[in-house]
């Protein structure tokens, strides 16, 4: 007779995670120093945008986001992210003062508190699968390089809320996460569709005003008292060009050979424009195959084909993704992929930047298949998602005394 399988605790989750962002750390340090002269940010692959931030963001001093005028005639843009990301910088530079590895290691400290909500979540909502969270080379590699744990921790508390019909909290939590980093507010059309759906059209609503209101509450402060620095964030990403990672930088470098990408108002506009179409006929697909699907699944499809319509795929972003694979999507194989292709951009995007930057390194073509590998496996996702037929109703999370023997929610 076979043993029974032992349970995962979460206790066992948090010290994967622990583990997991240790490495990260490890990872990180040789560049926390901020002297990157030798060109280690490339060839170490330890670049993180926390540590050039604390300049170009002119936090050292003590300046308050928004609130007290930037020094125009220095290098880099500031003000540039939203109002919950910049007063995390803040925050950590609180502590740091000036010296920018301490403004790292406050900001690890942050994030890392960030990851733990996010493991937390996923352990209640999905069990063993939050596993597929703390232990994922992504995590690993991008955990620290940038502020998106605070928009993925405020996401997914906000999908636990939904889970548990607590709407209003749910809304409250998508707002707060969009005020971190927009990509949160693209979570509350599945969200409400689903309210639509299940006949409660008032709780749908709810969810919306609750979002919107955390969101005003937010930012509309520092709308009213600095609105030019307030609204940089928003001038900054209209005005910005095609990055490396988007099919866009691809197909123009490939036309041009060019390493910039005219036309920004038209990718703009092409770029809501495909996506929009594109989850249309997705939910279109999915709903002719499966009627009663779970509508807010549809997250994960949403983000999928955001990132890969969007003029910018900071790599960074692949966080967004990792606790819909544990949720929505729950294959093993689809996740292992997505995780090696995810790692392969970032080796060979940071590798070729060495490159340009007379570092040496590996040549842009492997970058860019690197980024085509990965959009290919995004696609295959979709269609998964598209074509499974067990995700049929809303599991309802279950307390920390249930997890140990409940199976994860389909």
């Amino acid at each position: 007779m076979a043993a029974p399988a032992r349970p995962v605790s979460l206790a066992l989750v948090l010290a994967c995670l622990a583990g997991t962002l240790a490495l990260g750390v490890v990872v990180k340090a040789p560049c926390a120093s901020g002297d990157w002269a030798d060109g280690r940010q490339y060839e170490r692959l330890c670049y993180s945008d926390i540590v050039p931030l604390l300049g170009t963001e002119q936090l050292g001093a003590g300046r308050l986001p928004y609130l007290d005028p930037c020094d125009r005639s220095l290098p880099g843009e500031c003000d540039e992210y939203p109002v919950l990301s910049m007063w995390t910088m803040r925050l950590a530079s609180g502590v740091s003062g000036n010296d920018i590895p301490r403004f790292f290691f406050a900001n690890v400290i942050l994030l890392a508190l960030a990851a733990a909500v996010v493991a937390i979540c996923l352990y209640v909502m999905a069990g063993p699968r939050a596993l597929w969270f703390v232990l994922a080379p992504t995590l690993l590699v991008y955990a620290f390089i940038n502020w998106d744990l605070v928009a993925v921790a405020f996401a997914t508390a906000a999908t636990l809320a939904y889970l548990r019909r607590r709407d209003v909290w749910a809304g409250v939590l998508i707002g707060l996460g969009a005020a971190a980093k927009l990509y949160p507010a693209l979570v509350l059309i599945p969200f409400v569709a689903g309210r639509f759906r299940a006949g409660e059209p008032e709780r749908g609503t709810y969810l919306t005003w609750a979002a919107v209101g955390a969101w005003l509450v937010t930012n509309l402060p520092f709308a009213l008292a600095s609105p030019g620095a307030w609204w940089e964030f928003f001038r900054f990403n209209s005005a910005r060009a095609a990055d490396w990672d988007s099919f866009w930088f691809i197909a123009c470098h490939r036309a041009t050979g060019e390493f910039t990408c005219g036309g920004i108002g038209v990718i703009n506009v092409a770029s809501v424009v495909l996506f929009v179409a594109i989850v249309a006929v997705l939910w279109r697909w999915k709903a002719s195959r499966e009627p009663g699907f779970a509508r807010w699944t549809l997250a994960f499809p949403v983000l999928i084909v955001f990132l890969l319509t969007n003029k910018v795929y900071s790599p960074q972003y692949g966080l967004w993704l990792l606790p819909w694979f544990a949720l929505a999507l729950p294959d093993l194989r689809l996740f292992a992929a997505f995780e090696l292709a995810d790692v392969a951009v970032f080796v060979t995007r940071f590798s070729w930047f060495g490159e340009l930057a007379g570092f040496g390194g590996l040549p842009i073509g492997a970058f860019e298949a690197a980024v085509v590998v990965r959009a290919v496996v995004l696609i295959a996702c979709v269609v998964a998602w598209v074509r499974r037929r067990d995700v049929g109703a809303e599991p309802v999370p279950l307390s920390f005394g249930d997890r140990a023997s409940a199976p994860a929610p389909a």
